[in-house]
């Protein structure tokens, strides 16, 4: 019996150009699921040939992501996050699974539920590499929220853009695009971008990971303080200050996406910019709904479209 999935898609982009709202109404589409920040929640997942077993697969994707516990820990969450105030891991969100934070969390209200019934299935799963399991994983949770495709979307996933080109050579490919310097003033005020651009710098400045560090590994002493056990909600918001560190960001995120573009040539590939987006909504998104395989794509752009708005003016941060 072949498989119930009609089809899947990948949203590439650098994050803080519209992608959420992409995802937001795509997810409108009621056979299509809607997976959120997926692929970041389970890097550096993405870039592993590694064969694991079903239950070891689902012993990463139940634990913590470093990163978001470093945010929940000094109180600076990122905004899209969703698992209800209610819910089992409320009252211990340093602790909340990767999977919960977002990418559960929008597809129900019940995500303690969902994701209970994935860790009845996803153990089950054979002994296979990493991306054949995130595709196993997708299918599962489309067929369990009872949709007929997937369509996922990480922010800032333009990093991974080589590794998602080659392990799902059979995914249709969006790439969605922004002004580099709106985009950069975005990320500026965002935490996990705060977070993201900080590593990256650290890496560029001493070589090391600061959460991929081995027991006692020695970091030079002016780079203590942006350690996960000690950054603080002030110093990592401080770094929000200088424009000039996320418009490098962008700069490198965007030359890894069109390297990998070029290098793996996806089969099928809709390239969007945010400003057509905003200009022209209900034209762009039934480009978009075309292009997904949506049974209506205009009737979908046109009930959706409203939700498109220009973004608002923000106080612009120093460059120098």
């Amino acid at each position: 019996m072949g498989s119930p999935i009609t089809g899947r898609s990948i949203v590439i982009s650098n994050g803080r150009c519209g992608s959420t709202l992409l995802s937001d109404l795509i997810a409108e589409e009621p056979d299509t699921l809607s997976a959120q920040e997926f692929f970041m929640s389970v890097t550096p997942w993405a870039r592993s040939r590694e064969v694991l077993t079903g239950a070891e697969y689902w012993s990463v994707l139940a634990a913590p992501k470093a990163e978001l516990s470093t945010l929940f820990r000094i109180g600076l969450p990122p905004k899209e996050v969703r698992y209800p105030s209610t819910g089992r891991w409320a009252d211990r969100m340093t602790e909340l699974p990767r999977i919960m934070a977002i990418t559960l969390s929008k597809l129900t209200d019940d995500p303690d539920a969902l994701f209970d019934r994935l860790a009845e299935r996803v153990p089950d799963q054979p002994a296979q590499s990493v991306v054949e399991h995130h595709r196993a994983f997708l299918d599962l949770l489309a067929v369990l929220t009872g949709r007929r495709r997937w369509v996922e979307r990480s922010g800032g996933s333009s990093h991974l853009a080589p590794h998602l080109l080659q392990g799902f050579p059979d995914c249709k490919v969006v790439y969605l695009d922004r002004n580099r310097e709106d985009t950069a003033r975005s990320m500026s005020r965002h935490s996990s971008f705060q977070l993201i651009q900080l590593r990256v710098e650290f890496l560029g400045r001493c070589g090391l990971d600061p959460f991929r560090l081995s027991p006692g590994q020695a970091v030079p002493p002016e780079m203590e303080c942006y350690l996960p056990d000690r950054l603080t909600a002030e110093t990592l918001q401080e770094r929000g200050a200088d424009l000039r560190r996320y418009l490098g960001l962008c700069a490198f995120m965007t030359s890894q996406a069109e390297q990998a573009l070029t290098d793996v040539p996806p089969q099928h590939l809709l390239r969007m910019r945010y400003e057509d987006l905003v200009a022209d909504p209900v034209a762009e998104l039934t480009r978009l709904g075309g292009f997904l395989d949506f049974p209506d794509p205009s009737g979908w752009a046109g009930a959706v479209a409203g939700r498109v708005r220009a973004p608002k003016p923000h106080p612009q941060p120093a460059t120098v």
